[in-house]
């Protein structure tokens, strides 16, 4: 049986040539302090979660915003914190300090630093995908790139600089966030499925440039 072919740079012209895949389970808004509440109490009860956060975009130099939104995917669930209307309430610095469920995140270390500007709180257990996809010899860091070489799909960025403020988050704005969580899980045990079985085949292309950064 033939081994899993990946490479240590995948070539991002052929991104948009892929099939597209979407989070295709329960997305819920959460908009008040309450139903913060009830979605911690469910996610930490869980045995994985993806992370990811979103921040409205700025265009004018000398203009920033905090996180507005953070998202905590489960296989099937996702839960959409509107952090830019319930700021950071006491559920949510449980879960960023929860240390018994892995959260499995990309960059996060930025995501922590915007997450830590808007609420104190000492970091739970999280993962960042970009410490150990080297491990595998993927040179690779965003997300959209790491998904096109695990598993030969494309996830769409075409909302990433959307107005994350706005009043009431559209359909394809929910579903980018939940896709980009939901996707660092799928990233993260496909990488730990392949460093244990070794079932895989490393192709040296140098044929783009290593990304550095998180591709949001």
């Amino acid at each position: 049986m033939m081994k899993k072919q990946i490479y240590n740079k995948f070539d991002k012209r052929l991104i948009s040539s892929l099939p597209r895949v979407v989070f295709e389970g329960r997305i819920h808004v959460v908009i008040s302090r309450t139903q913060a509440e009830k979605a911690v109490n469910y996610l930490l009860s869980q045995p994985i979660l993806g992370v990811d956060t979103e921040t409205r975009p700025s265009f004018s130099r000398g203009t920033f915003y905090h996180v507005s939104l953070l998202q905590v995917s489960t296989y099937d669930t996702c839960f959409l914190f509107r952090l830019n209307i319930i700021g950071m309430p006491p559920a949510i610095i449980r879960l960023l300090e929860d240390t018994t469920v892995p959260k499995i995140g990309l960059s996060w270390h930025d995501d922590l630093n915007g997450l830590h500007k808007i609420g104190r709180f000492d970091t739970g257990l999280f993962i960042d995908i970009q410490n150990i996809v080297k491990d595998l010899g993927i040179e690779d860091l965003s997300l959209q790139k790491l998904y096109a070489n695990l598993f030969g799909r494309q996830i769409s960025k075409a909302q990433r600089l959307t107005n994350w403020e706005r009043d009431i988050l559209d359909e394809k704005q929910k579903l980018y966030a939940a896709t980009d969580a939901w996707a660092c899980i799928q990233i993260y045990e496909e990488l730990q499925r392949l460093k244990e079985t070794g079932d895989y085949e490393l192709i040296i292309a140098e044929n783009d440039e290593a990304d550095t950064t998180k591709t949001r």
